[in-house]
């Protein structure tokens, strides 16, 4: 019984083993191959990093040494520079450094890129370059050099001692140290040298993607929680015996505000509302009523939510789009002035279509943008000679005059054509002085969803 028993078990046992040890090679195998697969996706991404800083040290270098008035080669320069850092950016994001500090590098590259893109694309005719950006460019070709011999320094140590990335991700992914730091720390000397360069004049264009606008700008004097409680029951219109919970954020900083949360026997469901604590200015309000059916239409919606946005303190603002989801609906209103939308001055609600009554807003644009004299220039151009400049197939659906933000951060009035072409719609803002276009935007729809002009 047993030699029969041994006969049946022992083949049995053995195939098993086999397959058990072929499964394990193969398993191996395949993880060694996605090993390999991502060690030569770090090693590509490196080398090609440091041979696209070497080439933007030599592109800065190329548009320095043409004559200042050759505005065609500043513009190829400046295009070369622009995609260059931008092939940069795209290898960093493709290296596993998220847990190390690179921040100020990638920044670095960031301003490079924006500034070299907001340069090459304005008329060189009218806006040459300046000296000023003369001299950024020549600081960013100093710059670019000493981080392009600082990469290549790192390339040459990985090459020689056949470093591996794959020892990086596990040594920052474990907080250990690993056997060779060289890549590491050759990271953090580029980033501290970056961190080490004195801050360019990088003009409103660009400094306006990376300026953090500061809550102490808004004005106003700190207001304390009682203060806030008083605003917040009437706001809520929910009565003198109604509950106000109170609770401060970001306290000692300067982005302390306020929440308050507004109960009653008229107010089952909660209306919350925050505010900045300098000056207590309202920058958003939340009713969580239960939204029905949807029964009234976008433009009914349109009508009370003007005068929602008037009782909670924000009077002449005018409805400029709205979008449809199911039963919702969000609108954009701009306030307004002499016949002018005064589009930085923003404010969105969002609405239930059951009755046409808000369900909140978001007021942190108008917050932080309002002024009560804000100066406005009379039209340089008639609306017919503005139209001149418009493309002859655009079939204009609207007009009306607008004080906008264009893309150099600066603030002006323009005529802003609604309209078609091409199939699509569009906004067209023209400079209301010289009839330059100063911004295009697509009007897209989706399903569910509809964009009214108004």
């Amino acid at each position: 019984m047993y030699k029969r028993l041994s006969a049946i078990m022992f083949p049995l046992t053995a195939l098993l083993l086999v397959g058990a040890l072929v499964w394990g090679y193969q398993e191996n195998q395949e993880k060694n191959s996605i090993l390999i697969k991502a060690e030569n996706q770090y090693q590509r991404a490196f080398h090609d990093l440091s041979y696209h800083v070497e080439r933007l040290h030599g592109e800065l270098g190329n548009t320095l040494a043409v004559n200042s008035a050759s505005n065609g080669m500043h513009r190829k320069g400046l295009v070369n520079v622009w995609r260059l850092t931008s092939e940069a950016q795209n290898e960093i994001n493709q290296l596993p450094l998220t847990l190390l500090p690179f921040s100020e590098t990638e920044e670095f590259l960031s301003k490079i890129s924006n500034f070299s893109y907001k340069a090459a694309v304005r008329d060189f005719t009218k806006k040459p370059l300046t000296e000023g950006e003369m001299a950024n460019l020549m600081a960013l070709y100093k710059n670019s050099g000493e981080i392009s011999k600082d990469l290549q320094e790192v390339q040459e140590k990985v090459i020689g001692k056949k470093l591996r990335w794959m020892d990086v991700e596990t040594a920052l992914a474990t907080e250990e140290k690993a056997e060779d730091n060289t890549i590491i720390d050759g990271f953090k000397t580029v980033d501290k040298r970056v961190a080490a360069y004195p801050e360019l004049d990088w003009g409103p264009s660009v400094a306006s993607i990376y300026d953090k606008r500061s809550v102490k700008k808004l004005g106003g004097k700190p207001v304390t929680a009682e203060d806030i409680r008083a605003k917040a029951v009437k706001l809520a219109g929910a009565g003198a015996n109604a509950k106000v919970d109170i609770r401060e954020n970001g306290k000692d900083t300067e982005w302390a505000s306020y929440t308050a949360t507004v109960t009653s026997q008229d107010h089952q469901q909660p209306v919350t509302m925050n505010f900045t604590k300098e000056g207590g200015l309202l920058v958003s309000y939340n009713d969580n009523r239960e939204v029905g059916e949807a029964r009234v239409s976008l433009e009914q919606a349109a009508v009370k939510g003007a005068e929602f946005l008037e009782k909670k303190g924000f009077p002449g603002m005018t409805a400029v789009s709205a979008d449809r989801y199911d039963n919702l609906g969000n609108l954009t209103f701009v306030s307004s002035r002499d016949g002018v939308l005064i589009y930085p001055e923003k404010i969105t609600v969002r609405t239930g279509l059951d009755t046409g009554e808000p369900t909140g807003f978001q007021a942190s644009d108008y917050a932080k943008e309002h002024q009560e004299k804000r100066e406005i220039p009379k039209p340089g151009l008639s609306l017919e000679q503005a139209r001149t400049h418009l493309n002859p197939e655009f079939k204009e659906l609207y007009h009306r005059l607008a004080w906008i933000e264009n893309e150099d951060a600066t603030e002006l009035l323009t005529y802003e054509f609604g309209g078609k072409i091409n199939g699509s719609q569009y906004r067209i803002y023209l400079n209301a002085a010289d009839g330059n276009e100063e911004a295009v935007e697509e009007v897209r729809t989706s399903s569910g969803a509809q964009d009214k002009q108004r």
